[in-house]
């Protein structure tokens, strides 16, 4: 049997997914969370084969949940739901070590075969997300997408600084030059128009 973690704030999604897991026969969901603090915390202690983390929740999202768990126990398997197949949360939940991303819509049965398919050690990404991340087109770079994300998380830029190891000078640069690429008139306005664009 495969131990499945599996956390979604949505409890009727949850329960739901949680019963039609439980009739497959390979998998038993071992723990339930609501939230992604939940889910780090419950990762740690009932130790299961594969974590299926929903990526908007409350509290912490799925990407900073499977960067927390990954980090805790190096090669955890993790797959991630989410509504919206965004190129640049494909590429934020590569970059955590994810290795299931699935949109939410998924048919349980093919979820099914997804955590037995990364529980084997390999990597399983929806079709249509990675046909939209082959033809992203956003012109940020690394440490652009990195100066407004933690914009949106509320961080001043002498907070953004420290967080990222680099002068207060260099991420106001970083910034501007994201207004630019964007058309924001500030840099909460540009992280705004990234986030719309699903570039971070």
């Amino acid at each position: 049997m495969i131990r499945v973690l599996l956390a979604d704030d949505e409890t009727l999604l949850r329960t739901a997914l949680v019963s039609l897991l439980g009739l497959s026969g390979r998998i038993e969901v071992v723990a339930q969370a609501a939230d992604g603090l939940e889910a780090v915390a419950l990762a740690g202690t009932c130790i299961p084969d594969v974590v299926v983390l929903d990526l908007e929740m409350p509290g912490i999202d799925g990407i900073e949940a499977a960067r927390r768990v990954i980090a805790a126990r190096p090669g955890q398997a993790v797959v991630l739901l989410t509504r919206h197949g965004r190129a640049g949360v494909l590429r934020q939940a590569l970059a955590a070590g994810v290795r299931g991303f699935l949109l939410k819509s998924v048919d349980p049965a093919e979820l099914e075969r997804v955590i037995i398919h990364v529980h084997g050690g390999r990597r399983w990404i929806d079709a249509e997300v990675s046909a939209a991340a082959m033809t992203d087109d956003c012109p940020l770079t690394d440490r652009e997408l990195d100066a407004l994300r933690l914009t949106t998380e509320g961080l001043t830029v002498r907070e953004i600084s420290a967080r990222l190891h680099l002068a207060t000078g260099t991420v106001r640069n970083y910034l501007s030059s994201a207004m630019q690429k964007t058309g924001g008139s500030s840099r909460h306005v540009a992280a705004r128009k990234a986030k719309e664009r699903g570039w971070i």
